[in-house]
């Protein structure tokens, strides 16, 4: 009986494996765009209020004289007043490149930054930060020498010190692969695994600033993450997306995105799993949720997702890249009774939804065991209520996940029929981008 069975759906199989295919190079797309705006913003703190026009275009000789002063003034205000005139001129990509070119400069900076003099210290820091934020590579090596300063003063009291050591790592991480190797071998892994369990929420959001850029990296998953894998980054990352009074969404969105970094490199997303990823994640996207869906005020839903629209999407994200290419994850989801948590999650929006059902169709492809979970139950009826919808792309991800149940389990043909599915693709008929799709899917149902 199966064998029949099969022979009439292998058609079928080859309109799911192109599916696949697109679906797959769409996603690939999008993660590509979304990954390069992320890595190309440098992130910059300013306690004053001047803007890129307030930087001053300083002359060689006037850099000189502000580190002279900086170094050896008559009087501690007077040092501090020509660090503030030198942080001004490096707003400046000129001036910039004139310290850079003046010997001993940064070794100037260096020492003013492991000073005794905290006012010193914080103004050196933000020299730094200054050079940091160029789009200059070579700006960014020449700070080399400080890093490992930067590195220790993460584990000091300030935390406003901390952060702006974090940013300005950061900044440098993301520019040049030289600073990277430096930072490797003097302990950045172990440097921020002690960070994350601040208690402040700003160095948290910077931390995972420094955690993300060193995860793009092209070198990340020979050489950087099995580090942060063995470290113990994951489970307080993961327990910093737990739902509850304590949660930031800040500081989730951040680590949401280091989390995304790891799962696409494959490196070792088990790992993951044994620190509860994926309860975690899908726990945290049902209390957004829920969140949204009790609030009185109609218009207040669509505020909230503008207000915070990385959190939802990354934390599907992450599910869909653990799923995508792993058997164990889907029936890790699926032992976890995570099916109908995320079923609650479709009306949320369009974004939600068609991610949604792209992990429901990563395990409906892994074959007939995996779609005997789904079928029969709730997911039906959810179909059903997203083919009324008139998004293309829902409905074409819901003709997807059609496709594949059809295909690994027939009994969810009638059902289908029983529950009037035939109806609800009528609608799309006339739809170019679906009418093939549906066409195919109503011969299947017609003819099982």
């Amino acid at each position: 009986m199966w064998s029949g069975r099969q022979a009439r759906f292998r058609p079928l199989a080859c309109g799911v494996e192109e599916l696949r295919r697109r679906r797959r190079e769409r996603e690939a797309a999008l993660r590509k765009a979304r990954r390069e705006q992320h890595l190309v913003s440098k992130r910059l703190l300013r306690e004053d209020a001047e803007g890129p026009c307030a930087a001053e275009l300083l002359r060689e000789v006037e850099v000189q004289q502000f580190l002279r002063l900086a170094q050896s003034g008559t009087d501690e205000k007077e040092r501090e007043k020509a660090l503030v005139s030198l942080r001004r001129g490096l707003q400046h990509p000129e001036t910039q490149q004139t310290f850079i070119r003046l010997e001993g400069s940064v070794r100037t900076l260096v020492g003013l930054l492991t000073s005794n003099r905290a006012l010193l210290q914080l103004e050196a820091a933000r020299c730094l930060h200054e050079l940091s934020h160029s789009e200059q590579s070579a700006v960014a090596e020449a700070c080399l020498p400080a890093t490992s300063y930067l590195l220790t003063y993460l584990s000091g009291h300030s935390s406003d010190f901390i952060e702006l050591c974090l940013y300005t790592l950061g900044n440098l991480i993301v520019e040049s692969e030289a600073v990277r190797k430096q930072l490797l071998p003097q302990g950045i892994v172990p440097a921020l695994a002690a960070c994350i369990q601040s208690p402040y929420v700003a160095v948290l959001e910077a931390l995972g600033y420094v955690l993300s850029q060193l995860l793009q990296a092209k070198e990340a998953p020979e050489k950087i993450i099995p580090s942060i894998l063995d470290s113990t980054l994951p489970q307080h990352m993961l327990r910093l997306m737990q739902p509850g009074p304590k949660l930031n969404l800040g500081v989730a969105v951040e680590f949401a995105w280091c989390l995304h970094y790891i799962t696409c490199s494959q490196v070792n997303n088990a790992v993951l799993i044994t620190h509860g990823a994926l309860a975690t994640l899908v726990l945290l996207l049902l209390d957004l949720a829920g969140t949204v869906q009790r609030v009185d005020d109609a218009g207040l839903e669509l505020f909230f997702l503008q207000k915070q629209p990385s959190l939802l999407p990354e934390g599907l994200w992450l599910l869909n890249n653990l799923t995508a290419n792993s058997p164990t994850f889907c029936t890790s989801l699926l032992s976890l009774d995570l099916l109908e948590p995320l079923l609650q999650l479709l009306p949320l929006s369009n974004v939600v939804c068609i991610l949604v059902l792209t992990v429901l169709c990563n395990v409906a492809e892994k074959g007939p065991a995996y779609c005997q979970r789904l079928w029969p139950g709730p997911l039906l009826s959810c179909v059903l209520n997203t083919l009324t919808l008139s998004d293309t792309e829902v409905v074409g991800q819901s003709l997807e996940l059609l496709q594949l149940l059809f295909l690994y389990q027939p009994e969810a043909i009638q059902d289908f029929l029983q529950q009037s599915g035939l109806q609800a693709l009528e609608q799309h008929q006339e739809e170019a981008q679906l009418r093939d799709r549906i066409r195919a899917l109503q011969q299947t149902a017609i003819h099982a």
